[in-house]
Protein backbone atom coordinates (compact mmCIF):
# COMPACT_ATOMS: atom_id res chain seq x y z
CA UNK A 1 0.00 0.00 0.00
CA UNK A 2 1.02 3.62 -0.90
CA UNK A 3 2.01 6.20 1.47
CA UNK A 4 0.78 8.80 -0.66
CA UNK A 5 -1.52 11.62 0.73
CA UNK A 6 -4.85 12.25 -2.02
CA UNK A 7 -6.92 14.60 -1.64
CA UNK A 8 -10.62 14.92 -3.47
CA UNK A 9 -11.30 17.83 -5.40
CA UNK A 10 -14.57 20.02 -4.49
CA UNK A 11 -17.32 18.10 -6.13
CA UNK A 12 -21.03 19.33 -5.90
CA UNK A 13 -23.56 16.56 -4.25
CA UNK A 14 -24.63 15.48 -7.54
CA UNK A 15 -21.65 14.23 -9.00
CA UNK A 16 -20.75 12.37 -5.69
CA UNK A 17 -24.03 10.79 -6.39
CA UNK A 18 -22.98 9.74 -9.57
CA UNK A 19 -19.29 8.56 -9.32
CA UNK A 20 -21.36 6.38 -5.57
CA UNK A 21 -23.98 4.67 -7.98
CA UNK A 22 -21.53 4.39 -10.82
CA UNK A 23 -18.91 2.28 -8.19
CA UNK A 24 -21.86 0.77 -6.45
CA UNK A 25 -23.17 -0.66 -10.15
CA UNK A 26 -19.72 -1.44 -10.78
CA UNK A 27 -20.02 0.82 -13.89
CA UNK A 28 -16.55 1.46 -14.44
CA UNK A 29 -15.40 4.91 -16.44
CA UNK A 30 -12.17 5.68 -19.10
CA UNK A 31 -10.19 7.80 -17.11
CA UNK A 32 -7.30 10.05 -17.93
CA UNK A 33 -4.85 10.78 -15.77
CA UNK A 34 -2.94 14.01 -15.98
CA UNK A 35 0.74 14.97 -14.43
CA UNK A 36 0.19 18.54 -12.81
CA UNK A 37 3.12 20.49 -12.61
CA UNK A 38 4.28 21.31 -16.86
CA UNK A 39 0.93 19.60 -17.69
CA UNK A 40 -1.85 21.40 -16.59
CA UNK A 41 -0.27 24.41 -14.70
CA UNK A 42 3.34 25.99 -15.54
CA UNK A 43 5.86 24.40 -14.00
CA UNK A 44 7.92 27.12 -12.47
CA UNK A 45 10.37 24.71 -10.13
CA UNK A 46 8.49 23.25 -7.21
CA UNK A 47 5.42 25.54 -7.70
CA UNK A 48 3.42 25.69 -4.21
CA UNK A 49 2.33 29.41 -3.85
CA UNK A 50 -0.93 30.01 -5.03
CA UNK A 51 0.33 33.27 -6.46
CA UNK A 52 2.60 31.33 -8.86
CA UNK A 53 -0.20 29.24 -9.96
CA UNK A 54 -0.94 29.69 -13.99
CA UNK A 55 -2.76 27.07 -15.98
CA UNK A 56 -1.04 25.51 -19.14
CA UNK A 57 -2.89 27.53 -22.29
CA UNK A 58 -5.97 25.01 -23.13
CA UNK A 59 -5.43 22.97 -19.44
CA UNK A 60 -8.97 24.14 -18.45
CA UNK A 61 -10.68 23.32 -21.97
CA UNK A 62 -8.68 19.97 -22.01
CA UNK A 63 -10.08 18.95 -18.83
CA UNK A 64 -13.87 20.44 -19.55
CA UNK A 65 -13.79 18.58 -22.68
CA UNK A 66 -13.13 14.84 -20.94
CA UNK A 67 -15.51 15.70 -18.54
CA UNK A 68 -17.49 16.10 -21.08
CA UNK A 69 -17.08 13.03 -22.66
CA UNK A 70 -17.83 10.84 -19.82
CA UNK A 71 -14.09 10.46 -18.49
CA UNK A 72 -12.88 10.72 -14.87
CA UNK A 73 -9.99 13.04 -14.38
CA UNK A 74 -7.36 12.29 -11.95
CA UNK A 75 -4.09 13.73 -11.51
CA UNK A 76 -0.96 11.94 -10.11
CA UNK A 77 2.08 13.69 -9.34
CA UNK A 78 5.38 13.67 -7.95
CA UNK A 79 6.01 16.04 -5.28
CA UNK A 80 9.39 16.13 -4.02
CA UNK A 81 9.34 19.76 -2.56
CA UNK A 82 8.09 18.04 0.63
CA UNK A 83 10.60 15.66 1.06
CA UNK A 84 13.55 18.33 0.50
CA UNK A 85 11.49 20.57 2.79
CA UNK A 86 10.64 23.71 0.52
CA UNK A 87 7.22 22.86 1.23
CA UNK A 88 4.62 21.16 3.37
CA UNK A 89 1.05 18.53 2.64
CA UNK A 90 -0.63 21.97 3.94
CA UNK A 91 0.82 24.38 1.19
CA UNK A 92 0.16 21.66 -1.51
CA UNK A 93 -3.44 20.88 -0.76
CA UNK A 94 -3.80 25.03 -1.01
CA UNK A 95 -1.56 24.78 -4.49
CA UNK A 96 -3.92 22.08 -5.40
CA UNK A 97 -7.31 23.78 -4.21
CA UNK A 98 -6.41 26.55 -6.09
CA UNK A 99 -5.41 24.44 -9.16
CA UNK A 100 -8.87 23.09 -8.90
CA UNK A 101 -10.81 26.01 -8.35
CA UNK A 102 -8.84 28.04 -11.78
CA UNK A 103 -9.73 24.79 -13.57
CA UNK A 104 -13.69 25.13 -12.28
CA UNK A 105 -13.87 28.28 -13.12
CA UNK A 106 -13.85 27.43 -16.57
CA UNK A 107 -16.07 24.31 -16.45
CA UNK A 108 -13.37 21.67 -16.01
CA UNK A 109 -13.48 19.58 -12.65
CA UNK A 110 -10.93 17.23 -11.24
CA UNK A 111 -11.85 13.93 -9.70
CA UNK A 112 -8.92 13.26 -7.65
CA UNK A 113 -5.56 14.21 -6.86
CA UNK A 114 -2.71 11.48 -5.65
CA UNK A 115 0.61 12.58 -4.71
CA UNK A 116 4.04 11.20 -3.98
CA UNK A 117 5.71 13.44 -1.46
CA UNK A 118 9.14 11.78 -1.61
CA UNK A 119 12.67 11.64 -3.13
CA UNK A 120 14.98 8.97 -3.08
CA UNK A 121 17.89 11.58 -1.75
CA UNK A 122 15.88 13.25 0.99
CA UNK A 123 13.27 10.52 2.18
CA UNK A 124 14.71 7.43 1.15
CA UNK A 125 12.88 4.78 -1.27
CA UNK A 126 9.51 4.60 -2.12
CA UNK A 127 6.66 3.01 -3.77
CA UNK A 128 4.49 5.42 -5.00
CA UNK A 129 7.22 7.89 -6.85
CA UNK A 130 6.56 7.95 -10.62
CA UNK A 131 7.52 6.24 -13.19
CA UNK A 132 6.19 3.51 -10.34
CA UNK A 133 2.13 2.94 -11.40
CA UNK A 134 1.06 2.78 -7.28
CA UNK A 135 -0.57 6.34 -7.82
CA UNK A 136 -2.66 4.82 -10.79
CA UNK A 137 -3.55 1.93 -9.01
CA UNK A 138 -4.10 4.12 -5.47
CA UNK A 139 -6.38 5.66 -7.91
CA UNK A 140 -8.51 2.62 -8.96
CA UNK A 141 -9.26 1.67 -5.51
CA UNK A 142 -10.90 5.06 -4.93
CA UNK A 143 -12.57 5.77 -8.17
CA UNK A 144 -14.43 3.09 -10.41
CA UNK A 145 -11.80 3.40 -13.33
CA UNK A 146 -11.69 1.24 -16.41
CA UNK A 147 -7.85 1.15 -17.11
CA UNK A 148 -8.37 -0.37 -20.22
CA UNK A 149 -9.95 2.72 -21.81
CA UNK A 150 -7.63 5.25 -19.35
CA UNK A 151 -4.48 6.81 -20.20
CA UNK A 152 -1.62 8.79 -19.20
CA UNK A 153 -0.71 12.86 -20.64
CA UNK A 154 2.73 14.33 -18.60
CA UNK A 155 5.42 16.11 -19.64
CA UNK A 156 8.31 13.92 -18.21
CA UNK A 157 9.86 10.29 -19.66
CA UNK A 158 8.88 9.04 -16.05
CA UNK A 159 5.49 9.97 -16.68
CA UNK A 160 4.99 7.86 -19.98
CA UNK A 161 7.18 4.64 -18.00
CA UNK A 162 4.61 5.18 -14.89
CA UNK A 163 1.54 4.92 -17.92
CA UNK A 164 3.46 1.88 -19.44
CA UNK A 165 4.17 0.11 -16.05
CA UNK A 166 0.16 -0.16 -15.45
CA UNK A 167 -0.74 -1.14 -19.05
CA UNK A 168 -2.13 2.09 -20.30
CA UNK A 169 -1.04 4.66 -23.22
CA UNK A 170 1.18 7.46 -22.40
CA UNK A 171 1.27 10.72 -24.08
CA UNK A 172 4.14 12.75 -24.04
CA UNK A 173 3.37 16.88 -23.65
CA UNK A 174 6.49 19.13 -24.49
CA UNK A 175 4.07 21.67 -26.07
CA UNK A 176 2.58 25.22 -25.35
CA UNK A 177 -1.24 24.45 -25.52
CA UNK A 178 -2.93 21.15 -23.75
CA UNK A 179 -6.31 21.25 -25.74
CA UNK A 180 -4.33 21.39 -29.33
CA UNK A 181 -1.99 18.63 -28.27
CA UNK A 182 -5.14 16.18 -27.56
CA UNK A 183 -6.34 17.30 -31.12
CA UNK A 184 -3.43 16.50 -32.54
CA UNK A 185 -2.91 13.58 -31.43
CA UNK A 186 -6.41 12.15 -31.31
CA UNK A 187 -7.52 12.10 -27.33
CA UNK A 188 -10.72 13.57 -27.92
Amino acid sequence: MSNCSFVFAQMCEEEIDELENNFAQNLLRPTVFFDRDGTLNEDIHYPYKIEDLSLISGAAKTVRSFCNLGYLTVIITNQSGIARGLFDADDLNQFNKALCTALSIEGARIDLILHCPHHPDFSGPCSCRKPSPDLIYTAVKCLPIDLSKSFLIGDRPSDIECAAAAGIDGHLFLGDNLFEFCKLNGLF
